[in-house]
């Protein structure tokens, strides 16, 4: 398991370098293991500040009911770079990982995966370090084309980037944007598809991660954070 705690001292260049020979290691792959257990997580702050808010929220798989929870507040130096935000959030994520009691058989992360200019979005890197099976759902695209989704439920079209699929935008709710759902680590694209999908619980983000976001501004106001986004009306 890689300490993170060292990317504080990376530029830009050691983290591209550094995502070359994390990419080597990526397995897509489906997860042969029983799902019992799901946590979402989400890292909350301004590109402006040095302060980071991560939150992890367990859940029993598939009835996704709450049973764990952990937090951390962390510091960065590391820029707000598109393609290497993971150098600025997996620490934070990590000393909430390292605080929470029950690790889950899966993590879903709000972020990319394997949708990414080198394949390595934060769920595919926290999925490298630590070993856990990732998927990557974001409400953003970030890399990969694709023709839009027909607008009702469950609505998918692949995600291809160089000629190789790496995600699939899925309609979660009729009349909202897609959602952008790719493998991060140690499971397949079908299954990650899969998995988001039973996570839907009437709004257009999955459960996990809805509520990892509602946890991470909580701790984010209680720090005396005003800048706190707040959930929009259908996330």
């Amino acid at each position: 398991m890689e300490d993170p705690s060292g990317y504080e001292h990376f530029t830009p260049a050691d983290a591209i370098a550094h995502q070359q020979e994390l990419r080597k290691q990526i397995s897509i792959k489906e997860l042969t293991s029983p799902i019992r257990t799901i946590a979402g997580a989400d890292v909350s702050f301004n590109k402006n500040s040095e302060v980071l808010y991560a939150g992890i929220v367990v859940f029993t798989y598939p009835e996704l009911k709450i049973i764990s929870t952990a937090t951390a507040i962390a510091h960065t130096t590391f820029p707000y770079i598109s393609g290497l935000l993971a150098f600025r959030e997996v620490p934070a994520l990590f000393n909430a990982w390292n605080n929470l009691v029950i690790k889950p058989d899966l993590l879903v992360l709000d972020g990319q995966g394997i949708a990414h200019e080198r394949r390595m979005g934060i769920a595919t890197h926290f999925g490298l370090i630590t070993t856990i099976p990732t998927i990557g759902s974001a409400k953003s695209r970030l890399y990969g084309n694709f023709n839009e989704p027909a607008d009702k439920p469950f609505a998918e079209s692949p995600m291809y980037h160089n000629n190789e699929q790496v995600g699939v935008a899925l309609r979660s709710k009729v009349r909202c944007n897609p959602i952008y759902i790719s493998p991060g680590h140690n499971i397949s694209i079908r299954q990650s598809v899969d998995v988001i999908r039973n996570c839907i619980r009437g709004y257009r983000i999955p459960e996990p991660t809805r509520q990892a976001h509602f946890l991470v501004n909580k701790i984010r106001i209680e720090h005396g954070d005003g800048t706190a986004k707040q959930p929009g009306l259908f996330d």
